[in-house]
């Protein structure tokens, strides 16, 4: 004959296991149901660039003679290495997307660095922005943060 088994005893211990996992578990079915955005807001956010009017900083003055070079160019389209004076080459980065909608809209941008460098050298934050059809150009000097109407 054969005993029927006792439950073990509930101990303060194993309460504290058992609570432990469903509060694990329900943690990470949250965590699954809601979805990163909420764990990192940051990723969710689109950039938001500020667009100015107008360019008066110091370095403005070296975006418009990178413009003039690119310009004397004729603003080539297709991404890659330049020969630009001094023995140095400068980058065009080919097409710029506007994919967070800063700039104006409907409207094809090329994107260009402002200062030249030894070809195949690491490329640095300033850039400027063509619109070709119409000439409009924006600096930014830190990579699509901010934009400077020149």
């Amino acid at each position: 004959m054969t005993t029927p088994a006792t439950p073990l005893p509930v101990t303060g211990t194993r309460v504290r296991r058992i609570l432990g996992s469903f509060v694990l578990l329900t943690a990470m079915v949250a965590a699954a149901l809601v979805g990163p955005s909420v764990i990192s807001p940051r990723l969710a956010e689109p950039a938001r660039a500020a667009v100015y009017s107008s360019c008066t900083m110091t370095r403005c003055t070296d975006a418009r003679t990178a413009r003039s070079g690119w310009s004397a160019k004729g603003f080539p389209t297709t991404r890659g290495w330049y020969s630009w004076s001094g023995g140095l080459c400068n980058f065009a980065g080919g097409r710029f997307y506007n994919n967070e909608g800063q700039l104006p809209a409907n409207a094809t941008y090329y994107e260009y660095d402002v200062y030249p460098r030894s070809c195949g050298a690491s490329r640095d934050a300033y850039r400027i922005v063509v619109n070709r059809s119409t000439g409009a150009t924006w600096f930014s000097p830190d990579h699509y943060g901010n934009f400077y109407l020149l």
